[in-house]
């Protein structure tokens, strides 16, 4: 800022200053009047401008950080000489048994970099995400498992720094697979959304997969059912069924998991099925929300909605035993109030029709019948007022 402040007065400076020796060493010219003002006007406007430049540069904000100013580092697996390619850190030991492996921590910055380095235990959000504990919570599962060769490292700016580590599995480990994260956290203060002072804990890190041997059991269950129907009064639009429940995986294996639902009314009349967002890895013990919506469904009073999830291995090795599908079946009564009430309102219609032109034939008839009887009156009449001498001479 100082040096553009310097450089800005310098050419002011030198915009301004040459015109005084000029007009010394000529004296006073004789100028029309009009001509000296603009001169005072055109001094006037240079002086303006370089004193608002100063202003607007003195206020403006500072510069947003370049590129290479930002804090980005990455822990992935590795070998004892660098990243070996491993999408995490992946093992299948025995109860008792250890390993030791290595990650590898990254400084992509231009400046160096202090993170603390740390295990924990994973979970599974309820959206269905991986995570891990928060920093200030104690690993129970296999984040405990982990041993780490070091709690800090000191990265210069664009380096790596290799740290060994060791898992070793308890002899009463429980058979299947436990989830962890290496990772490297970089605190630092801001504010929350009200202006609270608080401390963020920025965290990078790999996962860590562990399958104990043992017995194996693949389990999903299907919990916390919610039905939710919805119907137009458009008679010509079908309605729609909301299907929210909670996958839980109740085994010792991480799992993936499809749901869908499926609504049919009697006789498995008007079928309808429809498949959610597949789930790409449930841990042991953990839960995710999900939802299936099934359109235009044919209201047939009674319908009957079954919930499927489909397990799969996540990881694609296979699972003895298979996991098997796990179904929900429920009830759910559709009634056709639209539909009802459009047919009601065209049996009314057509009943009022079949009234009027029952009631225009009737008149039809009643006019008919009463046309011929003035015709037998008008022939009686006529018959009884004939000449009789027009009679006698027929006669």
């Amino acid at each position: 800022m100082k040096s553009t402040l310097a450089v800005l007065t310098a050419g002011f400076c030198a915009v301004l200053i040459p015109a005084a020796p000029a007009a010394a060493a000529e004296g006073p010219a004789p100028q029309p009047r009009a001509q000296s003002r603009g001169k005072r006007h055109r001094h006037v406007s240079l002086i303006a401008a370089a004193l608002l430049a100063v202003v607007v540069l003195t206020a403006a904000p500072p510069a947003a950080a370049a590129p290479g100013d930002a804090l980005t580092w990455s822990v992935a697996p590795s070998g004892p000489e660098g990243p070996n390619g491993r999408p995490a850190l992946d093992y299948k030991l025995d109860p008792g048994a250890k390993v030791t492996d290595h990650v590898a921590v990254t400084n992509h910055s231009d400046r160096p970099l202090t993170l603390g380095l740390y295990a924990s235990d994973a979970f599974t959000t309820g959206g269905g995400g991986f995570d891990l504990l928060a920093g200030a919570a104690r690993p129970t599962d296999a984040g405990s498992w982990i041993t780490l060769g070091r709690g800090t490292v000191e990265l210069p700016k664009s380096s790596r720094v290799i740290v060994p580590f060791t898992v070793t599995v308890p002899g009463n480990a429980t058979p299947g697979d436990h989830a962890a994260g290496v990772v490297a956290s970089l605190a630092a203060a801001g504010t929350d959304a009200h202006g609270n002072q608080v401390t963020v804990d920025h965290r990078v890190g790999t996962r860590v997969h562990l399958r104990v041997t043992g017995p194996l059991q693949p389990a999903l269950s299907i919990t916390d059912v919610t039905i939710s129907p919805r119907t137009s009064w458009n008679p010509f639009q079908l309605p729609e069924v909301t299907a929210a429940f909670t996958i839980r995986n109740t085994g010792n294996v991480r799992l993936s998991a499809q749901p869908s639902a499926r609504a049919r009314g009697p006789f498995s009349l008007g079928s309808v099925t429809a498949a959610g967002t597949a789930l790409p890895e449930v841990l042991p013990g953990g839960t995710v929300a999900t939802t299936v919506r099934l359109k235009r469904i044919p209201p047939l009073f009674r319908e009957q909605v079954t919930l499927t999830v489909l397990p799969a291995a996540s990881d694609g090795r296979p699972i003895d035993p298979i996991p098997v599908r796990v179904h929900s079946q429920h009830v759910l009564w559709l009634l056709p109030w639209p539909q009802l009430a459009l047919l009601a309102l065209a049996a009314l219609l057509v009943t009022g029709r079949l009234f009027i032109r029952r009631r225009r034939r009737r008149r039809v008839a009643q006019a008919i019948a009463a046309a011929e009887e003035r015709g037998r009156a008008q022939a009686l009449h006529r018959a009884d007022h004939v000449d009789p001498e027009r009679s006698e001479a027929s006669a």
